[in-house]
């Protein structure tokens, strides 16, 4: 019960915080509401606001939702890096010059440029290893631990860069974080599936309305805090299976597009679909159903 209670009082605190943060920014966006819009698939207006706000109220979940300060100071740092070093690439992408997938930005940094997609893969790399090193407990010999902490630290930072991935439609990367982080709430670190769903719950009907979208800095966060619970929570078994099955699913995603899999489900589709407008009932099935709204991503394919 006390994992419980202490996972609503998370649920309250983060969505209370990603709501007020929402409306604060809203009043004074930083640089003008310009700089934080883009026009989605439907040639609309919609606002990158939703992406600090969600990643300022998971970093306050994740800072009351661990069993331990250890464990809390490890999720924040790593929800921290995740929303801080995607809002870099949100607002700083030079989409005249726009690299595609992990493999373009690596290629980038390898060629002497410094893309913001590279940055981000370098920051988010280099703050889910530093959480994982606060997290990761030693049980056994100096090898054990640092292998853990190398698997910790890929989960955190490839769960990041997958939520990204699925950030191409209203509401389905929030969906996602929701349905992995049910499951979760069993581990010691329990408690954090309220960060998560407060903060979905906050942000839920700006980004299916369409008014909202998670952008870079909402859903690295995201991912990065739901990585955190496989990490610090599931045993060493588990966490090798989640570590191959993130990496499959970000080499995957320079290759196939994850939405014509959602499409060419029936049951994928009506979960996608549930709670967003209706697509234009005159627009090109194309432009309803497979145009990337979202301002950059490491993944090549929609």
């Amino acid at each position: 019960m006390g994992t419980f209670w202490r996972a609503v009082g998370t649920a309250i605190t983060s969505a209370a915080t990603t709501a007020t943060a929402r409306a604060f920014l809203d009043s004074t966006p930083p640089g003008g509401p310009e700089r934080w819009t883009r026009t989605n698939h439907r040639g609309e207006p919609i606002s990158l606001l939703e992406g600090p706000a969600v990643a300022v109220g998971l970093v306050a979940g994740a800072l009351v939702a661990g069993p331990d300060a250890r464990t809390r100071a490890a999720a924040a740092l790593a929800t921290a890096g995740g929303g801080a070093f995607g809002l870099v690439d949100d607002l700083a992408e030079d989409t005249s010059t726009r690299t595609k997938g992990i493999k373009g930005h690596v290629g980038a940094l390898l060629e002497g440029r410094v893309t913001t997609g590279g940055l981000k893969v370098l920051g988010i790399g280099t703050t889910s290893l530093t959480a994982a090193f606060v997290g990761t407990r030693r049980t056994g010999s100096a090898l054990g631990y640092l292998t853990d902490v190398a698997v910790n630290g890929s989960i955190v930072a490839l769960s990041a860069n997958l939520f990204n991935l699925l950030d191409l439609r209203p509401g389905r990367a929030l969906k996602a974080g929701a349905a992995l982080t049910v499951p979760l709430a069993a581990t010691p670190v329990g408690a954090t599936s309220g960060a998560v769903l407060g903060a979905a719950a906050a942000a839920a009907p700006g980004d299916l309305g369409e008014r909202d979208m998670l952008g870079d800095g909402g859903a690295n966060a995201l991912g990065a805090l739901v990585g955190t619970q496989i990490a610090f929570g599931a045993p060493r078994a588990v966490r090798l299976l989640a570590l191959a099955g993130v990496l499959g699913l970000n080499v995957a995603s320079e290759k196939v597009s994850f939405s014509k899999i959602i499409d060419g489900s029936d049951v994928l589709r009506r979960v996608d679909q549930w709670g967003r407008r209706p697509a234009p009932a005159n627009a090109p099935a194309s432009t309803a159903t497979t145009t990337d709204p979202s301002p950059s991503g490491l993944g090549a394919p929609a």
